[in-house]
């Protein structure tokens, strides 16, 4: 089976999911869902493999290990929707679930789509080192957010961000923006016919790359003591 009719069916797949996001369905679609999945996670070992060639610490990944489930859990979630309507696989040497800097592919039919990297929801312990990595090291960090790389591959800041500079810091100072952030990611939307693309695991590992030095630049601060 052509890899670009796989992808066609998975997103049309995950359409018809998100309009009938009930059990019964879902089992009645079962085996399609099977299918789609398999072929899926092959091309996620593909983008791991690639993704080795950079960072080797990325090497021992799998999709088995890097993939989320399409199972929600609602035990405690107003919105009882049995599935996500998505794909997704997080990549980092600390594991899926790790609370660092990691990279994340996401794959719906949504605006949401695409590519992330960075740092989601920070404890208190993490922001503080992170906010005085930046003050500490001004350049380095103004060359790693400028890079016209980073930039053009990952154009756009998602997350949250204080209304204020906290408390202990130059409401002046020239990376203020930056100090007020919550969330230190970045987001590319990757439009469903970019996918269509064979090759699209290559193409994606590529774009990771560029984001590679915010990642390491943010976990090291975090590792600092």
């Amino acid at each position: 089976m052509k890899n670009d009719y796989y992808i066609s069916r998975l997103f049309e797949f995950l359409q018809q999911l998100a309009a009938n996001n009930n059990r019964q369905w879902f089992a009645e679609n079962k085996s399609q869902y099977i299918e789609l999945r398999q072929l899926w996670e092959n091309d996620i070992d593909r983008l791991i493999a690639y993704m080795s060639t950079w960072d080797s610490r990325l090497s021992h990944l799998s999709a088995k290990t890097t993939a989320y489930r399409i199972y929600r859990d609602i035990r405690f979630s107003p919105d009882k929707s049995p599935f996500k309507t998505h794909f997704g696989a997080a990549f980092s040497p600390y594991g899926k679930s790790t609370h660092r800097a990691a990279l994340y592919l996401h794959m719906d039919n949504s605006p949401q789509s695409g590519i992330y990297g960075g740092l989601w929801c920070p404890d208190s312990s993490m922001l503080r080192k992170i906010r005085r990595a930046i003050v500490d090291n001004i350049e380095e960090f103004e060359d790693i957010v400028n890079s016209p790389d980073l930039i053009s591959t990952f154009p756009d800041w998602c997350g949250e961000s204080l209304k204020t500079v906290p408390k202990g810091y130059d409401r002046n100072h020239p990376l203020a923006h930056y100090i007020r952030l919550k969330d230190f990611a970045r987001f590319a939307h990757i439009p469903r016919q970019q996918f269509l693309n064979p090759d699209w695991p290559e193409i994606i590992a590529e774009k990771f790359s560029k984001i590679a030095p915010l990642i390491q630049f943010l976990n090291y601060s975090i590792s600092e003591e």
